[in-house]
Formats: C-alpha cells, structure tokens, sequence
C-alpha cells in the first residue's frame, strides 16, 4: 500500500490587515495618494520582520545569531574549501570590516571557524569553517529552510510562490 501525499492546507487568504488600515488612514486624510506601493513594501517589510524574528528564534537553537549564520552559510557555500578572506566576506555580507571582525572573533572562539595567514599574501588572513561549524551551518540552513517552506506553504501554492519570486525580482531589478 502507498501513502499518497496531499498537500497543506492553504489558510485562507486575511480579509484586512494592519497595512490595509495604515493605507485607509492615509486614502482618508490625503485621498490624492496612491498609496500601494506603501502597501507593498509596507507588507514586503512586515514579513521580512516576523520571518527574520523566527530565523533568529531557529538559528539560536544552533547556538549561533542570524549575523553569525551568515557568515557560515557565506563560507558554506563558497565550496570546497570553504575559505574566503575577511575582506570577501565583508562584501558578501555587506559589513564593515569592524562588524566583521566581531563576528568572527565570536564565530573562532565557538570553534566553528578558524583564521590562518594568507599563503599568497602575507599581510592577509583566511577564513576557513572547522568541521564543526561546516555541520552547524548545514543543520542551520535546513532548519531555516524548512521554516521557510512551511510559511509559504502555508500561504501559497507552487505556482504562486514562483510567481511571487518572479515578481520580486522584478521590484529589486529597479
């Protein structure tokens, strides 16, 4: 006997929602706006801000932040050998360079990365993930991943999430 798979259940789409006030507030005192790119991005803002809390919530069942995943998950999928240089990751991650240097400081003590010299440069430094934090960022990203899924399943169904990212990309594109 095979088990068949069905699908989440979608929620049902809300009726109104806090931007839907903030916007009808605004349609009220200034009805000369055209207020839906405020309700875009405003939404755009809000899930990024919840889902961000929960990411959090997740990687700190790691042990490590949201900052400190990136820096893991940056190494992580650089390849084999999962080096770069405090200055790539940096960019990457567009950090200062003192604001990389903490993270780190705090990633190296927890043993999930390593610094060395730089063997082509002898002024630079690389940065390597140890065993350790190559295991961390894997359980990481699929924790992280998986809590991701399940919001856009929850929401939407395949066609929509790729119509969705679809249109994103288009927004970032400007």
């Amino acid at each position: 006997m095979t088990l068949r798979r069905t699908a989440p259940a979608k929620a049902p789409a809300p009726q109104r929602d806090a931007v839907d006030a903030i916007t009808e507030q605004w349609a009220a005192v200034r009805p000369d706006l055209q207020t839906t790119p405020m309700a875009v991005f405003g939404r755009i803002y809000r899930i990024a801000r919840t889902m961000g809390d929960r990411m959090e919530k997740e990687y700190g069942r790691f042990g490590i932040s949201r900052g400190e995943f990136d820096v893991l998950a940056t190494l992580r999928r650089s390849g084999m050998p999962y080096t770069l240089s405090p200055r790539e990751l940096s960019a990457t991650l567009m950090l200062t360079t003192g604001g990389m240097t903490g993270r780190l400081d705090k990633l190296e003590k927890a043993g999930l990365l390593a610094r060395s010299p730089d063997p082509n440069d002898r002024r630079g430094l690389r940065v390597s993930l140890t065993a350790e934090g190559l295991d961390i960022a894997d359980q990481a990203v699929a924790a992280g991943l998986a809590l991701q899924r399940e919001a856009v399943d929850a929401a939407l169904d395949p066609a929509e999430a790729e119509q969705l990212g679809a249109l994103l990309r288009k927004l970032m594109a400007v």
